[in-house]
């Protein structure tokens, strides 16, 4: 598959407080900042690095004292600009290294872009309509919660789960919408406020502590239909910027969640899936 991919990554310095980090990822709405020495990656973090990091550490530190290096992950995980079909390669190594994004380096070392889910989801959705169901690949796991609940309830519900997202149903267990980390981050006025001296970056501050989930609610809700094609499912994730989407039945149950995750499993079978299917008619 040849589709091309060079665009601008966000960086911050070894040095660099968590803090700074959040805030990149907040003004550029990304997931992952590599950490890079004279425009070559030394480290790689995301959003749920920096949460486990703060829950895990039991010193006095705040977030504008503790170095993203600290925090990030070594094992930065790249592949050479130069690959001929490197979506195919990036997906392969995302699902098998159970990552995010892939930084993509020329061949001195030196940073070019970062290849991500969402990158990866949006060429499939372009490229491999009538391959795969959403029913295939979603997963039939769904932690929810309800609109009433408090924001951290939610959080806390997802942190003790290891996930980035709740499915929002109503006392019948329909899905009213979606709550994410990114939900929290995108709303967050710690930043703007400079509170840095606390560690709850994702929970409102001042009068914003008795907000719910509903607050946060996008009132249109998105769903997909288990009997789908998948491409549709990522058509909407990217249409609608979120990373996952509730999956119903013929009755309009939820019957599971389709996530980024699940499109990059997908796109990176597809290849391997058409090698066998060639091999098998030369042979019958």
């Amino acid at each position: 598959m040849g589709v091309r991919y060079s665009s601008p990554v966000i960086t911050v310095q070894p040095e660099s407080s968590i803090f700074e980090t959040l805030s990149q990822m907040q003004k550029n709405f990304v997931k992952h900042i590599v950490v890079a020495v004279k425009n070559k990656p030394v480290g790689i973090v995301t959003e749920r690095d920096i949460n486990r990091f703060l829950g895990e550490d039991k010193t006095a530190r705040v977030v504008d004292e503790i170095p993203i290096k600290h925090v990030m992950q070594k094992n930065v995980i790249s592949i050479n600009d130069g690959f001929e079909d490197h979506f195919d390669q990036c997906s392969s190594r995302m699902e098998t290294f159970k990552i995010g994004s892939v930084v993509l380096v020329d061949d001195n070392g030196g940073l070019i872009g970062i290849v991500s889910r969402t990158d990866l989801t949006k060429a499939y959705a372009s490229v491999f309509g009538g391959k795969y169901l959403v029913k295939e690949f979603m997963s039939k796991k769904v932690v929810t919660c309800r609109k009433t609940d408090s924001l951290k309830f939610a959080l806390n519900l997802m942190n003790k789960n290891e996930i980035s997202r709740l499915v929002v149903t109503d006392e019948n267990g329909c899905p009213l919408g979606l709550i994410t980390t990114n939900t929290l981050l995108a709303h967050s006025d710690y930043f703007t406020k400079g509170k840095t001296r606390s560690r709850d970056y994702l929970l409102p501050i001042g009068k914003g502590k008795d907000l719910t989930v509903g607050d946060l609610l996008n009132e249109k809700l998105i769903t997909v239909s288990e009997e789908e094609d998948l491409a549709t499912a990522a058509s909407l994730m990217i249409k609608h910027n979120v990373s996952g989407v509730p999956v119903i039945d013929s009755k309009k149950n939820l019957s599971g969640v389709i996530s980024k995750t699940d499109v990059v499993k997908a796109f990176s079978m597809v290849g391997p899936h058409e090698e066998l299917r060639s091999k098998y008619k030369e042979l019958y």
